[in-house]
């Protein structure tokens, strides 16, 4: 939300392109951060519950937000910092939607229950128009609505699985570092999801600064982006099931990289850049389906745990690469350097994924080989 409302309101409070950075990725890394927590309230009072406390601390935020107004840079990152509990909210989501699901169709339903990311399409699409007729902070309060009517929805119709493992102890939680497996799938997701986050949140400056497009225009752009990266999130996991998640996410890698280091050299003309940060946002998109098709596979009864520490993993990643492209067109007059390390982190995670794809198919893959793909 504070993505394509920022022309508004940076405009209206000053911000430098720095500040602008980091308004945009405080959500993201508060987001990062409570999806530890989220995980954790999700096996110690399973995933309903969880998800329900964290829509109400959203939505009362909002309304605060709405009924006080918010006035300066500070009170932006406070306010960013509270909506981080809606990206932290995709610790909840995937572990209500795995248990209930088998190894061979993991990488479907969990695509599916993540594709609900592309809630910062329709803000992109949605917002900038209600702010030109109502006023930036009245959004807020207008966003309520839908929240509130999702909210009863979801208290009738979400139901626990019943495959719900016990709470377990804080050691237990710092067991899974112990293993490798599990800093791979937080390094791979910071690669896919961070880049995906941090494009959705600074597209909007980027097309108002690159190529003075106005607010609602820029949004627009944005949302056509976001849209292809969210919607194609299913069809990423569904492909992962059928062709194993290590191929697909090889391959993901190889296009983000080479999408993003085109856009790099700054394209002559919006519609351009476009296509570019589609395609880049079509292969991440359809790279996080293929993560979460593998997560399940190596930990399947600390999924809520995992959830919540590649989910961290993500929201870091994203928070670095929103605030970075701000610092790297105040520092260098350009966004050239920040989507160029965009790309480096690509190839630097296929390195990485195909070095361990061999012990991993001849280790716990070779458990799942019936059922799952690796």
């Amino acid at each position: 939300m504070l993505g394509p409302l920022n022309v508004q309101i940076a405009r209206d409070l000053g911000l430098t392109h720095a500040q602008k950075g980091m308004m945009v990725a405080t959500p993201v890394l508060a987001g990062a951060i409570l999806r530890i927590v989220m995980g954790v309230l999700v096996d110690h009072l399973k995933p309903k519950l969880a998800g329900a406390i964290g829509q109400v601390i959203v939505i009362v935020s909002l309304f605060v937000a709405w009924y006080f107004g918010v006035h300066s840079y500070e009170q932006t990152l406070l306010l960013g910092v509270f909506l981080g509990v809606a990206g932290a909210s995709f610790a909840v989501a995937l572990p209500l939607a795995s248990r209930w699901y088998p190894p061979e169709h993991q990488g479907t339903a969990l695509g599916i229950a993540g594709a609900g990311n592309s809630g910062t399409a329709l803000a992109a699409l949605i917002a900038p128009s209600l702010a030109i007729a109502f006023g930036w902070s009245n959004v807020f309060g207008l966003a309520l609505i839908p929240l509130i009517a999702v909210f009863i929805f979801y208290l009738f119709a979400a139901k626990d699985a019943p495959e719900c493992p016990p709470p377990k102890t804080l050691a237990e939680y710092l067991k899974v570092l112990k293993d490798s497996g599990a800093w791979w799938f937080m390094f791979f997701y910071a690669v896919t999801f961070g880049r995906f986050v941090s494009l959705a949140s600074s597209l909007t400056i980027y097309f108002n600064i690159q190529y003075n497009l106005d607010a609602k225009t820029a949004d627009f752009y944005t949302a056509a982006c976001v849209f292809a990266g969210s919607l194609v999130r299913p069809i990423g996991g569904n492909v992962a099931d059928r062709i194993g998640g290590i191929k697909s996410l090889s391959v993901m890698y190889v296009l983000a990289a080479i999408f993003l280091g085109v856009v790099s050299i700054g394209l002559p003309t919006a519609w351009m850049a476009l296509i570019g940060f589609v395609g880049a946002m079509l292969a991440l998109g359809m790279g996080n389906g293929a993560v979460f098709q593998l997560v399940p596979q190596r930990f399947r009864k600390e999924i809520g745990v995992m959830t919540g520490m590649v989910g961290m993993a993500g929201g870091v990643g994203g928070f670095y690469l929103a605030s970075s492209l701000g610092y790297a067109r105040e520092i260098t007059g350009s966004y050239q350097l920040g989507f160029l390390i965009f790309a480096a982190l690509a190839l630097l995670a296929l390195g990485g994924l195909t070095g361990v794809k061999t012990r991993w198919r001849t280790t716990w893959g070779a458990a799942h080989l019936t059922a799952a793909k690796i």
